[in-house]
């Protein structure tokens, strides 16, 4: 643009374009937008960080337990005082296994068998668990009757929770679950190296136990893996078979219609629906044993279906409608079509699906609850039939402990069920790279 002065002709500079605000603001929206995800992420990925720091910082030390290096000598006056061990196991399992281990630490510390105060301090450095350690081995091999052999047993859980650390001894004797002299015998035994931290393999294997040194998580993962076996042969086949119907060869009806809303909505249920559904037709109707894994199988076979229907008619669809065209231009039927091309290409998809819900099947709780698999279950179940409990329902279990010990074996527990979830979703990840096909 152009001013006419008297002096003759002057030149304005030009005014910004709209355009141009217009393109300026954009950007700035756009960085805004990258910029909110980029503090989302953070913020996704601080929390994440701070709930595995505050898991494992808890639970590592569950993977250690503290053990005492004892002689124990088998006395035939205790543990079969009437020589008829071979033909009644009944007189080992009624044997006074504490007083074996009461006087092999009296013994390896020099107490004086009559000071009764040295010798409860002495005896309680030791587990109670002890009654069945030294009966299983006793049980296992009759020949230990009359010997001394050298043994680990578990010590108590205060001793381990003072050997980790895991209360001040530098406060009050009064205060403290461990006495001065119990301190003193305890650096004596460490300095000798008769009280060691070894791997906890009893985490893993024992049963359920009142004593944190003795619980364990084997009858949780025997019970898990139960149910996880009935979940996939039962939910695989039927999801898979449900979906070929509704995709492939049910009509297009209000009917049907139904029913895909309805597999649609059953997948948002809660999970308790679920147990109560269980209660109600598997315990109550059919009079299925409570706190069994075969009914916690179909619990979670019925809460699992509708994901393993939906994962997969996604995955029939994802299947370009070419191959279809082309299998029954060749002559195939409508059957063949399916399960000779179809079904092939889209088992990747098929496979990832049932990985996810049967790792959200693992990681569920409400619905055990509800069928009693919260009982005390010290017996690894041979069978489904038998009492078991899960992965999630012990760490509940351990969570409502009130004995110090139990916290740290909750935070262990729920490493190793983060551990198996981890597992299977990055098996679902590798499945789906390997076998997956683009169109």
């Amino acid at each position: 643009m152009t001013d006419a002065t008297a002096n003759g002709i002057r030149s304005v500079p030009a005014r910004p374009q709209r355009r141009d605000i217009g393109l300026k603001r954009r950007y700035a929206a756009e960085r805004r937008f990258k910029a909110y995800g980029i503090v989302a992420i953070a913020l996704g990925l601080l929390f994440l960080v701070a709930l595995l720091w505050s898991v494992v910082s808890k639970g590592y030390t569950a993977f250690w337990q503290t053990e005492l290096n004892l002689p124990i000598t088998f006395s035939q006056s205790v543990v079969d005082p009437r020589g008829d061990a071979a033909q009644n196991p009944r007189t080992l399992m009624l044997a006074n296994y504490p007083k074996l281990a009461q006087d092999a630490i009296v013994q390896r510390l020099g107490i004086d068998p009559n000071d009764r105060a040295a010798v409860r301090d002495a005896a309680a450095l030791v587990s109670p668990g002890v009654r069945l350690e030294l009966r299983d081995m006793v049980s296992a091999d009759l020949t230990l009757i009359g010997k001394t052999e050298s043994v680990w047993l578990y010590a108590d859980s205060k001793v381990d929770s003072a050997v980790k650390g895991q209360f001040d001894l530098s406060i009050e004797e009064s205060r403290r679950p461990i006495n001065d002299r119990q301190l003193g015998w305890i650096r004596q035994l460490e300095e000798a190296g008769d009280l060691q931290q070894r791997f906890n393999w009893g985490l893993f294997t024992n049963g359920g136990s009142s004593r944190a040194e003795t619980a364990g998580l084997g009858v949780a993962i025997v019970g898990s893996l139960y149910m996880m076996g009935i979940v996939l042969v039962l939910s695989l086949p039927i999801g898979v078979a449900a979906s070929i119907y509704l995709e492939e060869f049910a009509p297009k009806n209000r009917f049907t219609d139904l029913i895909e809303v309805n597999i649609n909505n059953l997948a948002a249920v809660p999970s308790i629906v679920y147990g109560l559904l269980g209660l109600a037709v598997f315990v109550n109707w059919f009079g299925m044993p409570r706190s069994a894994a075969l009914v916690g199988g179909l619990v979670l076979t019925l809460m699992t279906l509708p994901t393993i229907i939906i994962a997969t008619r996604a995955a029939l669809k994802a299947v370009p409608p070419s191959i279809r065209a082309a299998a029954l231009g060749l002559g195939a039927s409508k059957t063949q079509m399916v399960f000779h091309h179809v079904l092939p290409l889209a088992m990747p998809g098929i496979l990832t699906g049932t990985i996810i819900g049967l790792a959200h099947a693992l990681g569920e709780t409400a619905p055990l609850l509800l069928i009693g698999m919260v009982a005390f279950v010290a017996d690894i179940p041979a069978t489904p039939l038998d009492a078991a409990t899960a992965l999630p329902v012990q760490i509940y279990m351990w969570a409502n402990e009130v004995e110090r010990a139990f916290v740290e074996r909750t935070s262990g527990a729920i490493m190793v069920l983060l551990l198996f979830l981890v597992t299977m979703n990055v098996s679902a990840i590798l499945l789906r790279r390997r076998f997956e096909r683009r169109w």
